[in-house]
């Protein structure tokens, strides 16, 4: 669930915020064993705060950072949707950089021990600290009292951080909206690949379903010849572990866990915004006049399939050469330095205990959220089928050996996540909004497996964008009368939902 919905220029090319630091607890549980031995010491957790649109009694709107830097979240200050709810209400924008995230480490490396307060009952714990200790320099008022209504908005995995804090903490807030909140906590989630399959480009979508299940078919028979061709087909001879081979050519719709180029998850409908790499490979793939040396890769392997046709073997075997395999600069594929293809076998590359937000995410995924990325169990595929939950929870046993205090479960405790509700996850004042074409919806409050339609009330608000993506609302251009009517539509509902949370705290 790494969430590249950034804004796509550099956060350094963006005007600065100023990082100020307030020193958040490490421990919020002292009398849970889970956390034994208990630390009393603190960790200097960073935020950032636009006051421009503030006017005395309006509100604070707390956006949580999630798994990325504080910095990486500039643009929902700017022209995202922070800065729609500023204006609209004379409001405060804070961003609050997550636990183990960008410059919010708690120790100077992350051992299994030390990890083990990254857990998101801790993380919660840490919005709900904040919003009674906060203070911002420069601004003439004291926001952390009662009086003041605090507003929560977050996306994806900070969407449900944002849900399951006003499941936890509610009469902190005056309300949360909590935008593609993977609220549903579920050991492999092969529904990723659903709307892909449902709504890109047809041809497209039928080619790689096609490919997949020939390639599937090599890989059974076991015929090593065979196998060995299909990985020279796309320059990968040099893999030797099959499941490195279909990760790899798994990337321009969407890997187990990597994301070496953007994928659907990384459309936005804002030019700037997003990415349309997925657009161009399956342009690729369909291209109907290719040149001549790669339209003959398509009956390359006939020979292995009963004499069918490969049809857009060439245009995707291309892809890959031309745009992944150059990511591995020393031109050793199968290396597992970073960059290069062999990397998911490389157990001392998973066990660096340096700090970094890749690592911190990995440990969520193998400790609570799970939903790894895999094949479907039944009917087509875009993705080999040999990518399975195995594959990924290899890199859980390196990354996280057991420690003195702590150990990794053997699968993640989903326990952890969906004992705040799941799919039905609510909350007074929390408004769940999603996409209708997310690769996470079915995690989310409007997923096709919750089994009850879902109408909004005043209580507890939710909006399903037809057409919507990945956290959509969280974009804004500056202009909302500008926007398509499905995003605008779904802003000015945002703001007439925040506007009333704000009338209603006045009586609190």
């Amino acid at each position: 669930m790494i969430d590249p919905i950034l804004d796509t220029r550099q956060a350094d090319d963006a005007p600065a915020y100023q990082a100020h630091t307030i020193n958040q607890p490490i421990d919020h549980f002292p009398h849970s064993p889970r956390y034994a031995p208990h630390l009393t010491s603190t960790f200097k957790q960073r935020y950032f705060f636009d006051s421009s649109y503030y006017k005395p009694g309006g509100p604070v709107f707390l956006y949580i950072g999630g798994e990325t830097s504080g910095e990486s979240r500039f643009s929902n200050l700017q022209t995202g949707i922070i800065q729609i709810l500023m204006e609209a209400t004379n409001g405060l924008g804070v961003i609050l950089e997550n636990r183990y995230y960008g410059g919010s480490y708690p120790f100077n490396s992350s051992t299994t021990d030390e990890l083990r307060f990254l857990t998101t009952e801790q993380t919660i714990a840490d919005n709900a600290y904040f919003r009674q200790h906060a203070t911002f320099p420069g601004v003439n008022a004291t926001l952390n009292g009662p009086e003041t209504p605090w507003i929560m908005y977050g996306g994806s995995l900070a969407g449900a951080q944002t849900a399951f804090t006003l499941k936890t903490y509610n009469k902190l807030f005056a309300g949360g909206i909590g935008s593609s909140a993977t609220a549903y906590g579920t050991l492999e989630y092969p529904q990723w690949y659903d709307p892909i399959i449902k709504f890109g480009p047809a041809d497209c979508i039928s080619r790689i379903v096609d490919i997949v299940d020939k390639i599937d078919e090599i890989i059974a028979s076991g015929n090593e010849d065979a196998i060995n061709e299909l990985k020279d087909v796309f320059g990968l001879g040099v893999l030797e572990n099959i499941g490195d081979f279909a990760q790899t050519i798994s990337y321009p719709i969407g890997g187990p866990m990597f994301y070496p180029t953007n994928t659907w998850q990384e459309l936005n409908w804002a030019p700037g915004h997003g990415s349309e790499d997925f657009y161009h490979f399956c342009s690729n793939v369909t291209n109907p006049s290719p040149p001549a040396s790669i339209a003959a890769i398509d009956t390359q392997l006939s020979k292995y399939t009963h004499g069918e046709r490969w049809t857009g073997l060439g245009g995707y075997a291309s892809y890959i050469k031309a745009i992944l395999l150059p990511q591995c600069e020393s031109g050793d594929l199968a290396s597992t330095d970073d960059g290069c293809f062999g990397l998911s076998q490389n157990a001392s590359y998973w066990a660096d205990i340096t700090n970094s937000g890749d690592r911190s995410y990995l440990y969520t995924t193998c400790t609570e959220m799970g939903a790894y990325i895999t094949a479907p169990h039944h009917g087509p595929s875009l993705i080999s089928r040999v990518l399975k939950v195995p594959y990924t929870q290899q890199w859980c046993r390196w990354a996280f050996p057991a420690g003195n205090y702590n150990r990794i479960p053997a699968t993640p405790d989903l326990h952890q996540v969906n004992k705040y509700g799941g799919y039905d996850i609510q909350a007074p004042k929390l408004a769940l909004i999603d996409g209708g074409v997310d690769v996470w919806l079915d995690l989310c409050y409007h997923s096709h497996f919750a089994g009850t339609t879902r109408i909004s009330s005043d209580e507890h608000p939710s909006y399903l964008i037809a057409g919507g993506g990945h956290h959509w609302d969280s974009t804004g251009i500056g202009n909302i009368s500008a926007e398509p009517d499905y995003i605008r539509e779904a802003h000015l509902w945002e703001i007439r939902t925040v506007r009333r949370w704000v009338v209603e705290w006045e009586g609190y």
